[in-house]
């Protein structure tokens, strides 16, 4: 009997009621390995994807899903695993949520297209007046589709351009903010990311971000505010001073955490001195939470945490709950551009409009960023734990269930070791948990909001019998 088939509610041990943990009875066989993965049918579809799918595919292992279910996944070979990375943080929700499932399937008995470029419909004015309520500031805010996290950094950096009439945006070293031109532009997590590609967007310019555990000017670990003091003061003396004429910058994007660059959490002061800098200047604000947004840190969205209200905003990933769907939602007198002036023919789908309504609906009614908060602080106490037993667990770091352990050859040159983290993530994955790296060493521990806290603590078990094994 397939023990996804009943829905019900439990008690979870955060003092309320959740209708989001559907998986069913729990089960002491889950995660379940049946076969070595990759298993006989894994192994023919890599070789057919070999042969069709582009080769610029990141692939973390070959792992060949058939079907998910909430804070599971199956393989086409019956192997079940736990899933800590929630389809690249898409699913805050989890797989299928029936809920978000049922706003699909009657949706699309309806509608499933008609160009809100061009056309008017319901679904999309809903869903903007739902991101417009939850969206950091209370001041006027409006709201462009797109279909993807990269799309919402172009739409983003297109507006600061034509709002400010300004040239240059200023990005972090180690930021990942897609890899269409303009955001490819701005990313910088890894050179592979840009190799090959130049001549980029130009007016682009890039500076150290604020890293505590290997802070770029030479603050201690134990000093993270000074880390954040000294990276605003190269911007504003070595940047703005310097060689970039601060009337000419447009904007300044940011990752209110980095996410692909390693799950950097900055200093609790960068932010609000990133803002006082901005605002000396006339320059917009525009934090990318692709990846932290959505509940995902404990808060709607990781700027929260910093008590700062962006200009710009862009979301993607888990906005949808599993369908492509991005938004870059702005303060509404910066918003103002003519029609014409930036557009998308599958922006705001109806299908996608009605999956990120039920999406947010599920979050809120589950209260699934109170349960992100809480349950985040017991992992990284757990992580802690690690890191005083472990000599290759050097740092921890993250805000909800967004949380980064850095994986180093010894605590004392603190020399991050890429195959290490690589092996961790390997054997995991071969023991059925599905987790996944972040930079170059870095373990990120991204689950379903609604795991099941039994299921959560399992997999780390396993992560750490791993770390257990390889130290």
């Amino acid at each position: 009997m397939d023990i996804h088939k009943n829905i019900f509610k439990y008690k979870n041990t955060f003092n309320f009621e959740t209708r989001s943990s559907y998986s069913g009875s729990m089960s002491s066989n889950i995660p379940k390995i049946v076969v070595t993965p990759p298993g006989p049918k894994a192994r023919e579809i890599l070789e057919r994807d070999s042969k069709v799918i582009s080769p610029s595919y990141v692939r973390f292992y070959p792992l060949v899903v058939e079907r998910g279910q909430g804070s599971f996944i199956y393989d086409v070979d019956g192997n079940v695993y736990i899933d800590l990375n929630s389809g690249l943080g898409v699913l805050n929700v989890g797989h299928c949520h029936p809920e978000v499932v049922k706003a699909i399937k009657e949706q699309a008995e309806k509608l499933l297209h008609y160009s809100n470029t061009d056309f008017y419909y319901e679904e999309s004015v809903k869903f903007a007046e739902k991101l417009v309520s939850i969206a950091p500031g209370s001041f006027d805010k409006r709201v462009f589709f797109s279909n993807s996290g990269t799309e919402s950094v172009e739409a983003a950096i297109k507006l600061a351009r034509w709002r400010t009439k300004r040239q240059y945006i200023i990005g972090f070293i180690g930021a990942f903010h897609g890899r269409t031109y303009g955001s490819m532009s701005i990313t910088s997590s890894k050179p592979v990311q840009r190799a090959g590609f130049s001549p980029l967007v130009p007016g682009i310019v890039h500076v150290p971000y604020p890293y505590p555990y290997r802070c770029p000017f030479g603050a201690s670990p134990d000093e993270p505010e000074e880390c954040a003091n000294r990276t605003i003061e190269f911007i504003d003396e070595w940047v703005l001073r310097k060689f970039v004429p601060p009337e000419e910058v447009a904007a300044i994007i940011f990752e209110p955490v980095q996410g692909e660059g390693g799950y950097i959490l900055p200093p609790k002061n960068f932010i609000p001195e990133l803002r006082k800098l901005a605002d000396e200047h006339g320059i917009l604000l525009i934090d990318d939470e692709v990846q932290a947004g959505m509940g995902r840190t404990g808060k709607w969205w990781a700027i929260q945490h910093f008590g700062v209200d962006p200009d710009i905003l862009t979301s993607a990933k888990a906005l949808g709950g599993g369908l492509p769907v991005g938004a870059t939602i702005a303060k509404a007198d910066v918003m103002t551009w003519p029609g014409g002036s930036h557009a998308s023919t599958f922006g705001g789908n109806p299908v996608s409009c009605a999956s990120g309504l039920a999406t947010i609906n599920v979050i809120e009614q589950d209260r699934l960023v109170e349960r992100a908060a809480e349950l985040g602080e017991k992992v990284k106490k757990v992580l802690n734990e690690w890191k005083d037993h472990y000599e290759i667990v050097g740092d921890v770091r993250g805000l909800g269930l967004m949380i980064g352990m850095e994986i180093v050859r010894d605590k004392v040159s603190k020399k991050k070791a890429p195959d290490l983290t690589r092996e961790i993530m390997i054997r995991s994955w071969k023991s059925g948990v599905a987790v996944i790296t972040a930079g170059v060493n870095v373990i990120r521990i991204f689950p379903p909001l609604n795991i099941e806290e039994e299921y959560l603590f399992k997999a780390l078990d396993i992560i750490r019998s791993k770390i257990r094994e390889l130290s």
